[in-house]
């Protein structure tokens, strides 16, 4: 009889402790994949020329050589940048979102660059923040490449990732952008045609002209704790009317009463109306920010509260 409750107390044991180390094992997996920084490579920044300083909020501490500007609009000689805030409906159908419109001198003050200057799955950082360390006049977030394996990534002219897989973004050297299917083209392709940057995020919002207005079968990441992107909810994105002159936006959402999202119908026409040929949506939801000039624009989760994200598309004087 006591052989017999020895035996069960040690077969209970050993159950409870393959339990423990299964869910252990689950849980550092998760960690692993969403949580644990993974860095693949640190960025030596060449278009970065000061050192880092945190957080702007002073936009006379921004390279602004010749530039005339106030809390909406910047003028260079080689940058134009009008950011409007636009309010439609009301109530519970209220939407806020903001538009900025740039007129570049060339593309060469078009940039990227990766929180903590480093490559890789989970690093994040605020976008504020990696806008002010680099000098950035305006920026957006990005599409948060380190949320996921996949993709091409071509950041400064360098290809990071090739893993092709969906349809995405590029943008030119001539200060044009196209979306088009990873899976169609190499990167040594892409390079040698002139990009310069890719987005692997989606869907494309207008492509030649053609605004795409059925998302019925959008393929969304399968990845733990994404949600459905196709309702309402806040939003960025980048389209171009013409070479060099592009239309960022990014909306805000989930909050009642200020606003609720776009629809990525309702956020293709917007972009339309606006005279783009282009459009392509960016990383939303909690990502969606809006930087100017040391400040964040738009009201990120609805709370005036970032979250952080992998990287940026920003713009900044040229050395």
């Amino acid at each position: 009889m006591e052989m017999n409750k020895k035996k069960k107390k040690r077969t209970l044991f050993i159950v409870i402790t393959l339990i423990v180390v299964g869910i252990g094992s689950i849980l550092y997996a998760l960690a692993n994949r969403y949580l644990i920084e993974h860095v693949e490579v640190v960025v030596q920044n060449e278009n970065t020329t000061s050192s880092k300083t945190g957080n702007l909020s002073n936009p006379s501490e921004v390279s602004t050589s010749n530039a005339k500007y106030d809390d909406t609009s910047y003028t260079s000689d080689d940058i134009q940048i009008k950011i409007d805030q636009v309010q439609t409906g009301s109530g519970n159908d209220q939407i806020t979102y903001y538009v900025a419109d740039v007129v570049l001198k060339d593309s060469s003050t078009l940039l990227s660059a990766f929180a903590n200057d480093s490559f890789g799955r989970n690093i994040i950082e605020n976008t504020s923040t990696i806008a002010a360390n680099n000098d950035a006049i305006f920026a957006i977030n990005g599409d948060y490449y380190g949320f996921r394996d996949d993709g091409v990534i071509i950041r400064n002219g360098t290809v990071y990732r090739d893993t092709p897989v969906r349809t995405a973004l590029a943008l030119f050297k001539d200060g044009t952008m196209k979306s088009y299917d990873e899976e169609d083209l190499s990167s040594a392709s892409l390079l040698a045609s002139g990009v310069t940057n890719t987005y692997s995020f989606g869907p494309t919002l207008i492509k030649d002209g053609t605004v795409i207005d059925n998302f019925d079968h959008l393929k969304v990441d399968t990845n733990f704790g994404n949600r459905s992107i196709q309702n309402s909810n806040p939003r960025t994105g980048i389209g171009m009317i013409g070479p060099n002159h592009y239309v960022f936006i990014v909306v805000d959402g989930r909050m009642t009463g200020y606003s609720k999202g776009m629809t990525l119908s309702e956020f293709a026409k917007v972009f339309a109306n606006l005279g783009c040929t282009e459009a392509y949506n960016l990383d939303g939801g909690g990502s969606s920010t809006m930087y100017f000039m040391g400040q964040v624009v738009n009201s990120p989760l609805g709370k005036n509260k970032e979250r952080g994200v992998s990287d940026i598309l920003y713009i900044r004087e040229a050395n």
